[in-house]
């Protein structure tokens, strides 16, 4: 295990290993938080006076210098996503700026950036390998794009607008939890619940409770519907209740968008700095600012990927529509001729019982959790070679329900460890699901004797918790987000660069970064797979072979209006981020309409305010490339169609095609660029085609 040398009742302090969750408390976060960033400011004043131009010389002691910063910080913003309070907030809010004021200056410090182009333009270059090259190249650009050629006015400027983005940022998340939390939807008659699935009234039996009512059962209510996904998500689909539907669904669109809580003057304020900010780095929109450290060369060549999918989807999301209409009006619905965005999932999800003869929730008893990790750790073993095994117990956690598990290579070593935290907790947990960094990979030298830190990865889900005594029994698209985070979770896991700086998912362009998460979601249609995990919870039956056919046919459903609705939030976010001025003629409703023309079939509602909750853009780290899930997928769809070539029934091709993607995409990290990764993997550039026929968009070959 992972031992923590250094001990000290000041947990934020230690800087490196496990963190001690049980002893982190937000009342002493600030102090803490103050001292480290003290001590650093004071390595950072010795680091500048003595540096050399050298990786030893100064690679190495400003990686020391950030890892502390990264770990510290890291955890308390971790505990903010995963355990967040009133208390915890304050602490957040009151650290920030400090936070963000020593990054300006590491950034923008003159003797390192001279240092690295010194480093750059020496000798010792040549004898650097790819990953210390991109590295120190990497160092270069940063700095330059955070403003370390600016002086005087203009560098007080940038440095104000960065702490003021970071403020917002918190802000504009905090509101969308806030908001989400603070609605909610108490049913008490029979009528109310028509249609409901038993999962969901246990789910919403559950929520009353929690909310004080006691005596509510999943049989006789009160059932509390709130906008946490798994509650609203099955609600839109199954409530027989339009009037309800209604109500719930505007509620969710319409989330942090007023009053208190309304994010429109903080989207308004976030665009107008992050175009300040692009014009005082000398670039003519925040889109070209962003794409400086993307893999795609320009906004040209993002919008005419875009525009190629675009074309094909728009048409079979029309045809999705107009069948929809049909099939409503087939059962004598009285708003067939009118279907409106809260009718879409209902009566999506009936066609899709009618079509495939299956529902959702007729699988949920066939993926219970233990047995879904299961499958899954078979699955890595059988293509990368690697065993996972349950290391409960032997790290401190934040949540009883969160489960630690240690990572095997084929040689019997120990290579990484992973915390895995599956359900929903809407009181203190964002939603969504993500992988973050809790350790990354290095190689440290201490008194001339070297030792690898393992890495570890914190994996966040929000799926169905387990309920009156049954397992988290899982929806199929919580298998698929399980697998999805867990393909981050490998690129963290599996690399073999030493270097923080490129190991793992660090320094790797981020419209590729996608490229392993969705890679592992076509696994879950993979006959030897599913049929690995899925088994009754119960009766321990395997899934039958018709669900199997079923969900290979229901693979592509609707698929044309999956990829349009992908599209829009891409090319919304874009053209935000790229033509929009902020204080002109159009308001950001107007631009999100505009581009809804084309990109959507049935357009917004007037009070549809999906842009105020819209967090992967003004709270994460997708502003203006949001396209990257897109792009990302065209190279994931390729990269698996390469192990369907091989033939997926073929162990021993399975296992080759296994170790070369193991090799290249999982273990090279940010160490060579991600066009060449892929090209090592896959031996060519990469093609839509691949990912337009696994979406049925056009025929197989």
């Amino acid at each position: 295990m992972i031992a923590n040398t250094t001990k000290t009742d000041k947990p934020l302090l230690r800087g490196k290993g496990l963190p001690p969750f049980e002893m982190i408390k937000p009342e002493t976060v600030v102090q803490e938080m103050m001292e480290l960033i003290e001590g650093l400011d004071t390595e950072l004043t010795t680091l500048e006076a003595n540096v050399q131009p050298t990786w030893e010389g100064l690679v190495e002691p400003l990686q020391r210098l950030e890892e502390r910063l990264t770990w510290s910080w890291g955890v308390v913003n971790h505990l903010m996503g995963v355990k967040n309070s009133p208390e915890l907030r304050k602490a957040h809010e009151t650290v920030q700026p400090k936070v963000v004021e020593f990054i300006n200056k590491l950034n923008q410090s003159q003797a390192l950036y001279k240092a690295f182009k010194a480093l750059h333009e020496s000798s010792q270059w040549e004898n650097l390998d790819s990953a210390q090259k991109r590295i120190v190249e990497a160092a270069i650009r940063d700095a330059e794009l955070s403003g370390v050629g600016l002086e005087g006015e203009k560098r007080d400027r940038y440095n104000a607008i960065a702490l003021e983005l970071a403020e917002l940022s918190t802000k504009f998340s905090n509101h969308v939890l806030d908001a989400t939390k603070a609605f909610s939807l108490t049913l008490t008659e029979p009528e109310d619940i028509e249609g409901l699935p038993p999962s969901l009234l246990s789910l919403a039996a559950q929520a009353a409770r929690a909310e004080g009512i006691e005596a509510a059962t999943a049989e006789k209510g009160p059932w509390r519907i709130t906008l946490d996904f798994p509650s609203f998500s099955p609600f839109l689909k199954f409530s027989k209740r339009r009037d309800l539907r209604e109500q719930v669904f505007k509620a969710y669109i319409s989330r942090a968008s007023n009053g208190e809580l309304n994010n429109f003057p903080l989207i308004e304020r976030i665009l107008e700095l992050r175009q300040e900010k692009s014009k005082l780095l000398g670039f003519s929109s925040y889109a070209e600012l962003s794409l400086a450290t993307k893999m795609a060369p320009s906004v040209e060549a993002v919008e005419a990927l875009s525009e190629e999918l675009r074309v094909v989807s728009y048409e079979a999301a029309l045809k999705d529509f107009e069948a929809l209409k049909a099939f409503a009006a087939s059962k004598n619905a009285p708003e067939a001729e009118d279907l409106k965005h809260w009718d879409m999932s209902f009566w999506a999800e009936r066609q899709r019982e009618e079509k495939f003869a299956f529902t959702d929730e007729e699988l949920r008893p066939y993926f219970p959790l233990p047995q879904v990790l299961e499958g899954l750790f078979g699955l890595v073993k059988r293509i990368f070679g690697v065993t996972i095994v349950s290391a409960d117990g032997h790290a401190p956690v934040w949540h009883e329900d969160v489960r630690y598990f240690e990572v095997i290579d084929d040689t019997g070593n120990t290579i990484a460890y992973f915390y895995l935290d599956p359900y929903s907790r809407p009181s203190e947990k964002r939603g969504g699901a993500w992988m973050d960094e809790c350790i990354t990979r290095s190689k440290i030298t201490e008194n001339g004797k070297s030792t690898v830190c393992l890495p570890v990865a914190y994996l966040q889900c929000n799926q169905t918790p387990p309920v009156d005594d049954k397992p988290s029994l899982m929806s199929f698209s919580e298998v698929e987000t399980l697998f999805h985070e867990f393909g981050h979770g490998l690129q963290h896991m599996l690399t073999k660069v030493d270097y923080p700086g490129a190991a793992g998912i660090n320094n790797v362009e981020w419209d590729a970064v996608e490229l392993p998460s969705q890679f592992m979601e076509n696994w879950c249609y993979d006959r030897v797979t599913l049929f690995g995990m899925a088994k009754h919870y119960q009766t321990g039956e395997s899934l039958p072979e018709h669900y199997y056919q079923k969900l290979l046919a229901a693979r592509t459903y609707m698929s044309g209006t999956v990829m349009l609705r992908q599209l829009h939030f891409g090319w919304v976010d874009l053209e935000l981020h790229h033509r929009y001025q902020p204080g002109g003629n159009e308001t950001v409703i107007d631009v999100r309409n505009r581009i809804a023309q084309n990109t959507t079939v049935l357009k917004p509602l007037p009070e549809d305010a999906f842009l105020c909750a819209f967090g992967h853009i003004f709270s994460g780290g997708y502003a203006a490339g949001y396209y990257s899930y897109k792009w990302a997928e065209v190279l994931s769809a390729d990269a698996f169609s390469a192990f369907e070539e091989a033939g997926l029934e073929n162990e021993k091709a399975m296992a080759e095609t296994g170790k070369r993607f193991r090799e290249t995409v999982l273990a090279l990290g940010g160490s060579v660029h991600p066009m060449e990764v892929f090209k090592s993997f896959r031996g060519r550039e990469p093609i839509t085609q691949p990912l337009l026929v696994h979406s049925g968009l056009v025929p197989a070959a």
